[in-house]
């Protein structure tokens, strides 16, 4: 285990050590997190949540690797991120991380068969792998008759799943999902989160940000945010 990570319990999959992140305004700080402790464990399902401004979404997208101008530790399946280089992060990301979006990020202009082979495209797998991953996906998610469509063909509730088979389709160790059923209907946030549901049940971890208590029902524990700091539920 890496040096400084002793602390670590076993079957943590992230540890985060006096993890902060602040704006330099004139001589003083602005403080987003501080002094962030938190583990965890190889699949779990857990909700950040808190009022707005927090620091939830920003916590969520420093343990996706999205951003790297925090200070602090931060191990990921033992690994010492805050040690690596943005080319090894980035690696570390494509390969584990799952990352599913409010506002879904398909891309406009590609159909769903070729939303959902993009992740499959920046790894090294053949094309003929990739062309029976994306089946099978479609299959999974049951969307094969959407597969020629573009995303604004789709209902929102169509597109969220999409986004979510395109995070789980390289099979990652965990899915980061930022508020993914703030522009659903009531039926079809609740579709997306039996899936969440299951793939946890299959042994995907599962991050959260939501402000909804029923979402955060559907995961083992919550971690509270507020003013930046991690505070009793």
């Amino acid at each position: 285990m890496p040096s400084g990570a002793t602390d670590l319990a076993p079957n943590t999959l992230i540890g985060l050590r006096h993890l902060e992140k602040s704006y330099a305004h004139g001589t003083s700080r602005s403080y987003v997190l501080r002094r962030i402790n938190a583990d965890v464990k190889d699949g779990e399902f857990i909700s950040i949540m808190g009022p707005s401004g927090a620091g939830k979404s920003t916590l969520l997208h420093i343990i996706g690797m999205h951003d790297s101008a925090w200070t602090g530790e931060y191990y990921f399946l033992d690994q010492p991120v805050h040690k690596m280089p943005a080319k090894e992060r980035a690696r570390l990301h494509k390969a584990h991380i799952g990352f599913v979006f409010q506002s879904y990020h398909l891309l406009d202009h590609l159909t769903v068969y070729e939303n959902l082979d993009i992740p499959l495209s920046y790894r090294d797998i053949r094309k003929s792998e990739r062309e029976s991953m994306v089946c099978d996906i479609l299959d999974k998610f049951a969307i094969v008759g959407k597969k020629d469509l573009y995303p604004n063909q789709l209902s929102g509730g169509q597109q969220q799943l999409v986004a979510v088979a395109r995070a789980v389709i390289s099979n990652p160790k965990v899915i980061l999902a930022d508020e993914p059923t703030g522009n659903l209907h009531t039926s079809q946030g609740k579709e997306i989160m039996e899936l969440f549901r299951k793939l946890n049940e299959g042994g995907t971890t599962i991050i959260q940000v939501t402000h909804s208590e029923a979402n955060a029902a559907y995961g083992s524990r919550v971690i509270q945010l507020r003013d930046g700091w991690i505070v009793d539920p």
